[in-house]
């Protein structure tokens, strides 16, 4: 069985980039809701459930309210908002930061993006700061 991915806010600039990118991937199942219940919040939370992986690409209220609705201990989530960077109980999704990194990442149910903006700093400092 094919891993469902659901991408909450698909449509947004960051979702079509994703979903682009993983259009072509013949081993995931990517899960859409109708256009015309897009902004029903029980069309989210039933999405958002039946998802195996959740992506969220909204703006920060918004990623803090899709997680609230995960009802599950199953759905991952992975936000790409700063929602959820240093909050307690998700992984930052920073492979390089230390050895461990990507260890803990992939064994994480909640992963939040470094963005962009901070991963030239933390790259080029924090192998400074832990020698």
């Amino acid at each position: 069985m094919k891993p469902k991915i659901f991408i909450d806010g698909e449509h947004g600039t960051t979702g079509l980039q994703i979903r682009a990118l993983l259009a072509d991937r013949g081993d995931l199942e990517i899960i859409s809701i109708p256009t015309e219940r897009r902004k029903e919040t029980a069309a989210r939370a039933e999405f958002l459930n039946a998802a195996d992986v959740a992506i969220l690409c909204l703006p920060d209220a918004a990623a803090k309210e899709s997680v609230s609705l995960i009802t599950n201990d199953t759905t991952k989530v992975i936000d790409a908002s700063t929602a959820h960077r240093v909050a307690e109980g998700w992984e930052y999704g920073f492979a390089e930061m230390d050895k461990d990194q990507a260890k803990k990442i992939a064994s994480a149910k909640r992963i939040a993006n470094p963005g962009c903006w901070p991963q030239g700093p933390i790259a080029t400092l924090r192998p400074l700061v832990s020698a």
